[in-house]
This record gives structure tokens, C-alpha cells and sequence, in this order.
């Protein structure tokens, strides 16, 4: 079985623009989130970026990075044009890692693959453990519910995403990475954004509400993912600290 990772990346972000171009370390955050998920090792990694600044700078460092549109509504059509773009063949896995995640875990993208291919589920994606009890209030981090509690080595459904929660049962925190089997990506991108989705700014909740099941692994880690410049400052210090 084969997998393709992309990474859908922009530089119009709301909160934070400009943000994959930001340097930690002296390379843009975009390009460490690439080397991150070409060390996974589990296939061609490509940077799908509405903007020729992206392509230019993933490529200076090493990468592989296409131009896609501009009016794409998310990150999952504008996955789905790339892998048209690319027209690869025998593809059996599109991995999504989010573009603004540098700290994600090499070994939770191994994971993840490794659940997909043994399962031949059709959508997974990752969460971890909540440590800190504000996330649950926090709007910034999503959070899933599974329908069964999180373990090492189980892959239950997930029951729903959420930005706010006072539930704590079978909540965790979900992680920026999909992935999908390459028919069950062409029947998401079919269908219309739900009005859920569109409230909560969570593409995920249109699967789930037109009953394409979403099974969740258990990840090591909880990268910060970058929304705001505060967010970005600490990672930033984490990462030049190490």
C-alpha cells in the first residue's frame, strides 16, 4: 500500500498572516513542518501553497511544493487538487499534515499510517491526552470525542469535534494530521460545507454529519499548532531552545 503525504499551506490566514513564511531557527515554518513528515519515510511529500512564496521557499529548502488555486474554501480541496494535479498512480492513502504544526511527532505520522494500512480504515486522524484543563475551554484547540475511551493500541470512532467543551469524558485534543483512502477523499470533496462546519470552522464535521466514519488514534505528543503571534513566540522559543 501506498501513501501520499500533502501539506496544504496559505498565506491569507486571519490570525496570524504570513504565518508558514515565519523562520524558527532560521527556516520557515512551513519547511519544518516538510522535513518533519519526509522523516516519517512513509512516502512522496508534497506542500500544496495558494501562493508562489511558499513554492519558492519550500523548494530553496529542499523540497517539493506546488502552486494550487487560490479560491479553495479548505485544506482539503486544495489537497485534492494537488493530488490532480500530481495525477500519481496506485496511491492508496492521502495523508493531510496541517502546515502549521514544526513540532508534530515523526513517530505519531509513522503511527497513524501504520493504523490506516493495518486497518484499511477509510479517514483517521490523531489526538492526544488533555493535560492542561483549560484547553477544554480554549477555542483555539479542537478537540475530539470518541466513542469509546483512547488507548495505545485501539482506533475507535470519533462521536464529534468541538472547539469548547465542559464534557471531559472520552475528550481529547486533536491533532492537525488526516488521512484518507483516496475514494473516500473524492466523496468529501463531493459534497456541500455543512452549516456545522462552517460555524465551528471544522471541515471534519461534514464527513461526520453525512456518515463517513472517522476513526482516531492515539498520538504521543500535542504539538502547539501556530494560530496566533503568542503561539508562535513560545514554539518558536521551545524549538530555538533545543
Amino acid at each position: 500500500m501506498k501513501t501520499l503525504v500533502i501539506i496544504p499551506s496559505r498565506l491569507s490566514a486571519t490570525r496570524l498572516p504570513g504565518k508558514p513564511l515565519l523562520k524558527i531557527n532560521g527556516i520557515s515554518i512551513i519547511s519544518h513542518v516538510f522535513k518533519r513528515a519526509e522523516s516519517a519515510n512513509i512516502g512522496e511529500v508534497i506542500v500544496a501553497a495558494e501562493d508562489q512564496e511558499i513554492v519558492d521557499d519550500v523548494k530553496k529548502n529542499g523540497g517539493n511544493a506546488i502552486l494550487t488555486h487560490k479560491n479553495h474554501k479548505t485544506g482539503t480541496d486544495r489537497i485534492f487538487e494537488a493530488f490532480s494535479i500530481l495525477s500519481v498512480k496506485d496511491i492508496d492513502f492521502i495523508m493531510n499534515v496541517q502546515g502549521d504544526e514544526p513540532e508534530i511527532d515523526i513517530k505519531d505520522i509513522k503511527n497513524l499510517n501504520y493504523k490506516m494500512m493495518k486497518n484499511n480504515t477509510k479517514f483517521g486522524t490523531l489526538a492526544a491526552q488533555i493535560l492542561d484543563p483549560k484547553m477544554y475551554e480554549n477555542e483555539n484547540i479542537v478537540k475530539v470525542k470518541t466513542k469509546e475511551p483512547l488507548k495505545e493500541n485501539q482506533f475507535p470512532h470519533a462521536d464529534n469535534f468541538l472547539r469548547k467543551t465542559k464534557d471531559k469524558i472520552n475528550i481529547y485534543h486533536h491533532i492537525g494530521i488526516y488521512c484518507y483512502g483516496v475514494e473516500t477523499l473524492k466523496k468529501i470533496i463531493s459534497l456541500k460545507q455543512s452549516k456545522n462546519e462552517i460555524i465551528n470552522r471544522l471541515e471534519q464535521l461534514r464527513a461526520l454529519e453525512n456518515n463517513i466514519s472517522i476513526n482516531v488514534g492515539l498520538a504521543k505528543s500535542s504539538p502547539i499548532g501556530i494560530d496566533t503571534e503568542e503561539d508562535y513566540l513560545a514554539i518558536k522559543k521551545i524549538m530555538e531552545y533545543k
